[in-house]
């Protein structure tokens, strides 16, 4: 796909934002999130007139009118459908997809999943709430078990979804996390996922005051941060926690463990490189923070890609350069069916 950057005068924060009133509730991550999207726009070198949003339906979904870009709110759950379709007919656009928990692990569950494996050139931005925000407060499909809401009033019966690892065993080529209040963290990634050639896929932990204050605050609030983020930085020892006295290890299972930093040596002491072929490591990964509350953040996987679509454009121009008008006057006023081979005036 030609999304690479091309010189086009220096672009600014402002370039990318638009005229519209910007409304969430007050205290919402959602705004961390439009300021950090906004300010790595201008680094990533994409002119607003080749860059489009679209987004599916929930909080989430106003995203598109506060980009100056090309965008589409979208119907619930297809926006990796609508931005699979714009990809076939446009290769030389940036196209981001917008999204919530409820939105894109509930209806939207398949075209996410499809989208993922098919490697469709689109970035996959999933803010991640752990509630239903625009309808007032039920169980989404990331809600831990347990969780009290109108619509699970005597607590959610049902194992979350983890949608790290639904995408990773969707086969994403790109997978990474991070948390909406950690400005620096969230535009690492953002750029990283932006340089991808293919699906990139990112989970962002935001906060709903409203609905579900709180529900990131382990690793939202600084105290409490230190303790709980795991930063994924490539070639580097997994140790983390204050001065490092927390390590990630591999158990007799296979699986990770966190053990005290003390009773780890450096060779056991599991080093992060998210370019391993085998989805395996970064599964693994993944599976941190579902029970114990300690959560990875950065990219977990990084690998080569051959996306889904490359050169789909062309053909199509190619294809509709030998048809003439009257061909196509016949085909779409002809019968409703033909002879597969045979054309529609078999």
């Amino acid at each position: 796909m030609s999304t690479t950057a091309e010189p086009t005068g220096t672009l600014t924060r402002a370039d990318f934002q638009s005229d519209q009133e910007t409304r969430w509730c007050p205290g919402c991550g959602d705004y961390a999130i439009l300021a950090a999207v906004q300010g790595v726009m201008p680094d990533i070198g994409i002119p607003p007139e080749r860059v489009a949003f679209i987004t599916g339906i929930g909080c989430a979904g106003r995203f598109s009118y506060y980009m100056d870009t090309y965008g589409m709110h979208s119907i619930h759950g297809r926006a990796p459908t609508i931005a699979t379709g714009l990809v076939a007919a446009r290769d030389d656009l940036s196209v981001w997809i917008v999204s919530g928990d409820g939105d894109a692990l509930s209806i939207g569950g398949n075209h996410l999943i499809h989208a993922l494996r098919r490697d469709v050139p689109v970035k996959i931005l999933l803010f991640n709430n752990r509630i239903y925000g625009l309808t007032k407060g039920q169980a989404s499909p990331t809600s831990e078990r347990g969780k009290v809401t109108k619509s699970t009033p005597d607590g959610s019966l049902e194992r979350p979804v983890n949608p790290l690892a639904t995408a990773i065993a969707a086969g994403a080529t790109f997978a990474a996390r991070a948390v909406d209040r950690d400005k620096a963290g969230l535009a690492d990634v953002l750029r990283a996922a932006a340089e991808h050639p293919g699906a990139a896929f990112v989970e962002i932990l935001q906060n709903c005051p409203v609905f579900n204050d709180g529900a990131f605050s382990h690793v939202q609030d600084k105290d409490e941060a230190v303790l709980h983020r795991i930063p994924l930085e490539p070639d580097r020892p997994l140790r983390f926690g204050r001065d490092g006295d927390q390590a990630v290890i591999r158990g007799d299972d296979g699986g990770l463990r966190i053990v005290p930093g003390a009773e780890a040596d450096d060779a056991s002491v599991v080093v992060h490189d998210p370019t391993i072929a085998d989805p395996t490591a970064a599964f693994a990964l993944s599976q941190l923070g579902v029970d114990t509350g300690h959560v990875p953040l950065g990219v977990l996987r990084r690998v080569p890609s051959t996306p889904w679509g490359e050169g789909l454009v062309a053909e199509r121009r190619a294809a509709l350069s030998t048809v003439d008008d009257a061909q196509l006057d016949r085909l779409l006023a002809g019968p409703d069916t033909w002879t597969v081979g045979g054309g529609p005036d078999a």
